[in-house]
């Protein structure tokens, strides 16, 4: 069961990460976000979808785990998000960063509602295995933070661990 320090320190977490990313991303002119950081790389407006879009996916994989433990959720891919990855470049980053806001209130608001023995309960996919609850969520910290890195164009100090090949989903986007 997950102590009451753990959860806040999660939560926590969570705010800061996203502080740090969406202040990174809101320094940014709308030219230096519809560019790419590194060549071959998305575009920072299609990061932000990807995030959303990641958000809601990680979101429904925990939801999907609180109904049944043990659950498999390759599959489920969450709600679809306002700015989908194909429709990223059409938008300003002001929207993207209210849709990432959006996004995240829904995910804390998740939380808030999760008992604390709860975390404790499992969902695998084949792209990370099984992972806890309190795992899956501390998924979303994490992956702020590499793309804090990648906004940056540093090469990101976090990677996923994934159970098989990372998935290149560049191949999925359109160019915008």
């Amino acid at each position: 069961m997950a102590e009451q320090a753990q959860i806040d320190e999660l939560t926590k977490k969570m705010t800061a990460e996203r502080a740090v990313l969406l202040a990174a991303l809101e320094s940014l002119s709308e030219d230096e976000a519809s560019g790419s950081p590194k060549d071959g790389e998305w575009t920072t407006k299609q990061q932000m979808s990807h995030l959303c879009e990641m958000e809601s996916a990680y979101r429904a994989w925990v939801e999907r785990a609180l109904e049944e433990d043990g659950a498999n959720v390759d599959g489920i891919r969450g709600e679809r998000v306002a700015i989908p990855l194909e429709d990223a470049g059409v938008h300003s980053v002001s929207e993207h960063t209210a849709e990432m806001r959006r996004q995240r209130e829904r995910t804390m608001a998740l939380i808030a509602s999760i008992p604390a023995e709860d975390f404790e309960r499992r969902a695998s996919n084949s792209l990370f295995g099984s992972l806890t609850v309190m795992q899956w969520l501390r998924s979303y910290y994490r992956h702020d933070r590499m793309h804090v890195d990648q906004v940056s164009g540093r090469e990101p100090e976090y990677e996923p661990k994934f159970a098989g090949a990372e998935p290149d989903q560049r191949r999925a986007a359109t160019t915008q």
